[in-house]
């Protein structure tokens, strides 16, 4: 079997096996021994796919495919390569930690976690634009669930706005998909082979758009993004973290590897009218993170503004800035991912969210609180750490380009980092530090080792990246360069 589906069969086991646990042990056991064999896949297949791409230039690698639907032309066709090999691997790290962070949920909910899980992976790994398709419905079908369930607050309404908010761009995308099909001679799905036939221009003048809008809705894109902050707020501690850290980055994505690569002379044309969007997306969601008061609000309209600085760097259209955006979206997802798992922690002892209700929880629950600030340094930027190399790669690359109307866009978006650093320390200066504002926290205990184990292993991959990005880099940019060819 192909290294790339086993990334679908394992946690398609693991939702068979789930059904037949009659106890809490027998699921942690299932999930814990389930998500490691994803990590420990995922670790294989960079180390393979770094010895394959040394002796191969092909531009996928460990491609297989089979027929699905002879007469559509719908195969299950799987390859990757360097960006996918990245994303893959960020999806198997959040996928571990959730289920750390989820240590005392149901099973029902951990075979739901399980499919959105298949619908992720899956993603990732297509070649063929229907499989995709397909993959990408079922990432967002237990959301609605997830939220609906198991979520709090407004949790009916979130999972219901959410769900037909994305089922609108999913409509979006499948005109766009069918379009692209049809427009291009219906003889294959294939990404790679669609790259070679052209579209004609008229056709992408419509086509772009429609695909971009489509993909841009998961992406938090301006004014779509407005399920995004409720979902967030709404969703289970481990969902969020994957809703957050991977499943918007299929927005990101998606915009990428379709609606860009596909449709590059509409791009080129368009990409104005969606930078303008995007630039929006960016500062208006770090100044919304500002006047919030809940927790998951304040993350919530921040990944907006970092979900908005993905597309922002994929619509420059050039190698350094494209490479930004991957590295924001391994660093955004890893980032946020900690953020909700600590946010999830200091709830379930406080029972509250509301930093109006909170003080002094260093004091009560130092490692928490630390591992809280490292995630908040990284999101404002702090050299060392992943935000800080992923926004200065996308703004060198965005500045590259000499036009002021560029790089008036570039230098309004660069001012999120200042915003960023508003919310950031005013909400670590209120919940962390000052006095303790509820008699009954002196009585609250800090993390828990499960809790521990997910928080350390996102802090550990936001290190790395930060200490050492070529770590990445060079699979990012191994796979841009040929792509570059077809954006000018």
């Amino acid at each position: 079997m192909n290294i790339l589906s086993l990334f679908v069969v394992v946690p398609l086991l693991m939702l068979l096996v789930l059904f037949l646990c009659k106890s809490a042990k027998q699921v942690r056991t299932v999930m814990v021994a389930g998500a490691s064999m994803l990590l420990g896949l995922a670790a294989v297949l960079t180390v393979m796919f770094l010895h394959e791409r040394a002796v191969s230039d092909a531009a996928m690698l460990f491609f297989a495919d089979t027929t699905w639907y002879d007469s559509l032309n719908i195969h299950y066709t799987v390859g990757v390569d360097g960006i996918s090999v990245l994303m893959i691997g960020l999806s198997a790290i959040i996928v571990f930690t959730g289920v750390f962070s989820s240590w005392n949920m149901s099973r029902e909910y951990f075979m739901w976690y399980c499919l959105l899980t298949i619908g992720v992976f899956g993603f990732f790994i297509s070649l063929d634009l229907f499989t995709m398709f397909m993959f990408y419905e079922v990432a967002l079908i237990p959301m609605y669930l997830l939220i609906g369930v198991w979520g709090t607050g407004k949790k009916e309404y979130s999972a219901m706005k959410l769900t037909l908010m994305l089922m609108a761009g999913s409509a979006f995308l499948l005109t766009g998909i069918l379009g692209i099909y049809f427009l291009s001679g219906h003889t294959t799905m294939n990404m790679v082979e669609l790259i070679d036939k052209h579209i004609p221009l008229m056709h992408q003048y419509w086509i772009f758009p429609v695909t971009f809008i489509g993909f841009g809705v998961l992406g938090a894109l301006f004014p779509f993004h407005t399920w995004s902050p409720d979902g967030h707020a709404s969703a289970p501690t481990a969902v969020s973290m994957l809703h957050a850290g991977v499943l918007m980055k299929l927005g990101g994505y998606g915009c990428f590897r379709v609606a860009i690569c596909l449709m590059p002379e509409a791009a080129q044309e368009l990409s104005w009218i969606f930078l303008i969007l995007t630039g929006i997306s960016v500062v208006y969601g770090a100044f919304s993170a500002v006047v919030q008061t809940d927790l998951k609000y304040i993350n919530a309209y921040s990944s907006v503004s970092h979900c908005g600085l993905v597309l922002f760097a994929i619509l420059m259209l050039n190698q350094t800035a494209m490479t930004g955006a991957v590295l924001q979206m391994l660093s955004h997802g890893l980032m946020t991912a900690l953020f909700f798992a600590l946010i999830g922690l200091i709830y379930s002892r406080t029972h509250t969210r509301d930093i109006r209700e909170m003080g002094g929880l260093m004091k009560i629950m130092p490692f928490a609180s630390v591992c809280y600030v490292i995630a908040g340094l990284a999101s404002l930027g702090l050299p060392g750490l992943s935000g800080f190399v992923a926004e200065m790669t996308v703004f060198v690359g965005s500045f590259q380009h000499q036009d002021m109307f560029h790089r008036v866009l570039v230098i309004i978006a660069a001012c999120s980092i200042v915003i960023t650093a508003v919310y950031i320390l005013r909400t670590i200066g209120k919940v962390l530090y000052g006095a303790i504002v509820n008699e009954n926290h002196f009585n609250l205990t800090d993390a828990t080792w499960y809790e521990k184990v997910s928080a350390v292993g996102l802090i550990l991959c936001i290190l790395v990246i930060g200490v050492y990005p070529s770590a990445v880099t060079n699979l990012i940019v191994g796979t841009l360069q040929p792509l570059m060819a077809y954006l000018k």
